[in-house]
């Protein structure tokens, strides 16, 4: 535990600095404002894709949804721990340099406040993860569930995605095909890994205890049920702003974005 803690904590800020240091050798023309930002999504995807290995491993391993233990399952959100506290100030980093007020070129309680009041619903999610579901993955459920544990770790699937999508924005690049083609990989991956993740979690149980879907539920503990609740209610609404983006994106003709 307290290994993989130290690891994660200097991993993901070391990977963070070598990258702006590395992007302003490989592109001195670019401003630190986006050189940050291109780093601080190159980071996202590394992490979301070592989530979502570690998840399919778990996944894989364990054949018995309830009862089968996998090391990863516990042993990676010790990783997500230091990663979701990095994220966090990375992300006022990134409001912080996108803000018009940058040029005080200090921090101060209003640039936090601003932070904070646009970026609510991401903070209070990556919260949530810390105060809420590390405990009941670490402690509250036991020896119990290391498959839905390794599933949820999948839904970080779309995250490099979305990010690419992103870096393809900020290089311009948002009128090519391969912004096109990953905006269809970001809805299908979204859809499938972060909405329809939650009934096949209930279904696979159901299947393992042979009861309907529909009762379970009733049998299982209920902080399972709010920690679900409170997870796909976030993803729901991000998934109707995907697909209001894509509507833009797929509609739009030529003169428009010419406009």
């Amino acid at each position: 535990m307290w290994q993989t803690l130290a690891i994660a904590s200097v991993f993901f800020p070391g990977l963070f600095a070598l990258s702006v240091r590395s992007l302003g050798w490989a592109a001195p023309a670019w401003s630190l404002k986006d050189r940050i930002l291109l780093s601080s999504r190159m980071v996202s995807s590394v992490q979301a894709t070592m989530a979502t290995v570690s998840g399919i491993i778990v996944v894989l391993n364990c054949k018995n949804v309830v009862h089968d233990r996998y090391w990863l399952a516990v042993e990676y959100v010790w990783v997500i721990v230091p990663y979701m506290i990095y994220d966090i100030y990375v992300m006022y980093l990134c409001h912080w340099h996108k803000s018009k007020d940058t040029s005080a070129k200090k921090h101060s309680l209003a640039s936090v406040r601003s932070f904070l009041e646009k970026d609510r619903l991401m903070v209070t999610h990556h919260l949530f993860i810390l105060v809420v579901l590390t405990p009941v993955a670490q402690y509250l459920r036991g020896e119990l569930g290391d498959f839905f544990v390794g599933c949820l770790f999948v839904a970080e699937l779309s995250t490099p995605f979305v990010s690419l999508g992103k870096i393809l924005m900020q290089l311009k690049m948002q009128d090519t095909l391969l912004h096109k083609v990953n905006g269809i990989l970001i809805l299908v991956t979204f859809f499938l890994c972060r909405i329809v993740l939650f009934p096949f979690m209930y279904s696979a149980y159901a299947r393992h205890t042979g009861i309907p879907i529909y009762m379970v539920p009733f049998h299982i503990p209920i902080h399972c049920n709010v920690a679900n609740a409170s997870l796909i209610a976030p993803q729901l609404y991000w998934f109707v702003l995907i697909c209001r983006k894509a509507v833009r994106l797929y509609s739009s003709s030529p003169s428009d974005k010419n406009r």
